[in-house]
């Protein structure tokens, strides 16, 4: 089932383990039954503390639980953990055998704190990017806590139960039988939706942090860039994001990066984390700005406020707040959403295997989108508001010699048809004639670009028409002491190199304007 590359890996990261466990296998018949048995033994091959029975009784067939000799850990796949899920299976392996995750101290002590009975269920796709996070998360949970347990779902091989459980986007969690989230989630969003005091508590460490000379809001590539260049200068920098990797950690395959010829955002993200907390920054995950309050006097300091009501203060402020898909605002649009609307076709794709979709959108993104959903469902429709694509060439060229994919241009996406449940058609006009145009289908991907998170910022710093962060070529805003850089500035070309040469450009700026200003200026605003 493994490669011999794989084999190996597998075999030096099983070393870790602590203590003895076994995989208990539920198979059935089929061809996805064999390949599990294949895999399972493979895994017991790569260590002597790993044992393998195939006589288990769970419903789901083909399934198997990562037990410990006492019982007490429950961890379980329903189907296959390859593709982005492989890593899943590993640290599951190691952390149920005893080996400790890489989580901090506090998080741990709190997960083992949580009571009550909480059984976890998540529906995963194994091209979908976002949800290794969600499993292992969970994963983390019910090896350390006994009365937490959790079963990892292929989607794509549990259809009749997708379909009775009307699962239309992955990740998707249920809770004791229950909907309890959607899309990506880190292990301390997972806390904070269990333990209702872990916001509070979060929100009283950060009350009394000293002032900053820089902060920056914002944890993608730009933010990340930011955080770096000011701490390597020896000055005290905090970072602040609602979550650490911003737009890359929905990004799938990124083949730009310069001397990278291909990585994914994900692992990406898990790059610029890791590079940041090898400098002294503080990170503040987990917060969203709600407020910036400028400076009352030059070299004073600036506030940002958070949406839980907690201040921080900083001499100068790097804004890399990012961007989120743009939504189409038409009827049922939000109605459906994760109900047959879509925004990631990489993750969401699986699910509607031999189905009808619509993407919207013609520019590189959606072309893409099509071509790849064109591989899994019957029919795709594109639609594109101009009158022809703007995607590179080499790409419509891809997109038109696909037999099951229809290309409409002019056209206007007026509505999103649903029956209550599930999508189940989308309306356009013909921008040309004005005719009406129903189709019937099951899925709607959206790929029309994005827009800036920049809504806390207005009637602060001075925005675009489009609401983009307007910077100078410094990457100054219009406020003393405020800078930005990436996707929410009006800097061209939305690209990730580019982003972290504005956030470094942002941080060297921020350091300049620092020390350049009056000493007395500087002591007078610290009093």
């Amino acid at each position: 089932m493994l490669d011999a590359a794989l084999k190996t890996q597998l075999a030096a990261y099983l070393q870790n383990l602590r203590q003895p466990i076994e995989l208990v296998a539920t198979l059935g018949d089929g061809s996805s039954a064999a390949e599990m048995r294949a895999l399972l033994e493979d895994v017991a091959a790569a260590s002597d503390k790993v044992g393998v029975r195939f006589d288990g009784a769970d419903d789901r067939a083909p399934s198997f639980a990562i037990e410990r000799a006492a019982g007490d850990a429950g961890v379980r796949f329903a189907g296959l953990p390859l593709g982005h899920e492989f890593t899943s299976l590993v640290l599951a392996l190691l952390h149920v055998g005893g080996h400790p995750p890489k989580i901090d101290a506090d998080v741990v002590a709190q997960i083992k704190a949580l009571e009550g009975r909480f059984h976890f269920e998540t529906y995963f796709s194994q091209s979908c990017q976002n949800c290794p996070d969600v499993v292992q998360a969970l994963n983390t949970m019910s090896a350390l806590n006994p009365n937490i347990t959790h079963v990892a779902i292929d989607g794509a091989l549990f259809k009749d139960e997708v379909e009775a459980r009307q699962v239309m986007a992955v990740p998707t969690v249920l809770l004791n039988g229950e909907p309890f989230a959607q899309g990506r989630m880190t292990i301390e969003q997972v806390l904070s939706k269990l333990d209702t005091g872990a916001a509070a508590r979060a929100a009283e460490k950060l009350k009394d942090k000293d002032p900053f000379e820089v902060l920056v809001i914002g944890g993608g590539p730009a933010g990340a860039a930011s955080a770096i260049y000011a701490a390597r200068k020896g000055i005290r920098t905090g970072l602040a994001a609602e979550r650490f990797g911003g737009q890359v950690l929905d990004t799938m395959a990124i083949e730009n990066f310069i001397s990278v010829s291909h990585t994914e955002g994900p692992k990406l993200a898990a790059g610029l984390e890791q590079h940041v907390k090898d400098y002294d920054v503080d990170i503040m995950n987990l917060q969203v700005a709600s407020r910036l309050i400028p400076a009352k006097a030059e070299g004073g300091l600036i506030e940002v406020q958070l949406e839980n009501g907690v201040s921080l203060k900083s001499r100068t402020v790097i804004l890399a707040t990012g961007a989120r898909w743009r939504q189409m605002g038409v009827p049922g649009e939000n109605d459906y959403r994760n109900k047959g609307v879509a925004y990631c076709p990489h993750c969401d794709g699986p699910l509607f295997k031999g189905k009808r979709v619509a993407v919207v959108g013609g520019g590189n993104s959606g072309v893409e989108a099509a071509i790849d959903l064109a591989g899994i469902v019957a029919h795709v429709t594109l639609i594109e508001y101009d009158s022809q694509l703007r995607a590179d060439a080499v790409l419509q060229r891809k997109l038109a010699s696909l037999p099951n994919v229809r290309i409409v241009t002019s056209a206007l996406t007026t509505e999103v048809r649903g029956d209550g449940q599930k999508v189940t058609g989308l309306v356009y006009k013909d921008r040309n004639s004005d005719e009406v145009h129903n189709l019937d289908l099951e899925g709607v991907f959206v790929q029309i670009g994005l827009v800036p998170n920049t809504e806390w910022l207005k009637d602060t710093v001075a925005l675009s028409p489009r609401g983009e962060i307007e910077t100078d070529h410094r990457g100054a805003t219009s406020v003393p002491g405020v800078f930005a850089g990436g996707d929410a500035t009006t800097t061209p070309y939305k690209q990730i190199v580019i982003a972290m040469g504005e956030g470094s450009k942002a941080a060297l700026s921020a350091f300049d304007y620092l020390i350049r200003l009056p000493a007395e200026v500087t002591e007078q605003a610290g009093a």
